[in-house]
């Protein structure tokens, strides 16, 4: 029974870890992002649309993160329902909100600063619009690998299914 508790308790801190490090990551990359976006606006009014379009992209690590530590929340039976955790099964919990916190902590911030970047190319020429969100994009796949990762830790650590 103290097993249980304590593989409860481990999966409650890698939900931490998911969307703690992943929304840090997001919040910085957003913060890049819209401090590039406010100066392309000063410059030129018509870019506050754009503008936000760049400043939001950083945002989907901390959704990663949020889906992971969700999922982490309900199968350890913190949400209601479920049997709690194992101590190796929590012991994996922390591996599975690692990899998607850290993940999306470098993620975000590279996406971010990919953003500011793009917004400011964007102002100087309208055309790099596209490429500048394909630059922007390009830093998600760290994210990406994080997640799927998490997903396969989860299902092959005895906490999904």
């Amino acid at each position: 029974m103290v097993d249980i508790a304590l593989g409860t308790a481990l999966a409650a801190i890698g939900a931490g870890v998911a969307i703690g490090f992943a929304g840090l990551g997001s919040g910085l990359g957003q913060g890049i992002a819209a401090a590039g976006s406010v100066g392309a606006v000063a410059e030129d009014n018509s870019m506050f649309a754009q503008g936000i379009i760049f400043t939001a992209l950083p945002e989907t690590q901390a959704i990663y993160g949020f889906l992971i530590a969700i999922l982490l929340l309900v199968f350890s039976g913190l949400l209601g329902g479920g049997n709690g955790l194992s101590l190796e099964a929590g012991l994996v919990a922390i591996g599975v909100g690692a990899s998607i916190g850290f993940a999306g902590l470098g993620s975000g911030m590279g996406q971010g600063i990919a953003a500011a970047s793009s917004v400011g190319a964007v102002v100087e020429d309208n055309s790099m619009f596209a490429q500048g969100i394909i630059f922007t994009a390009l830093p998600e796949t760290q994210a990406i690998y994080g997640f799927l990762i998490a997903i396969l830790l989860m299902v092959f650590g005895g906490i999904l299914g």
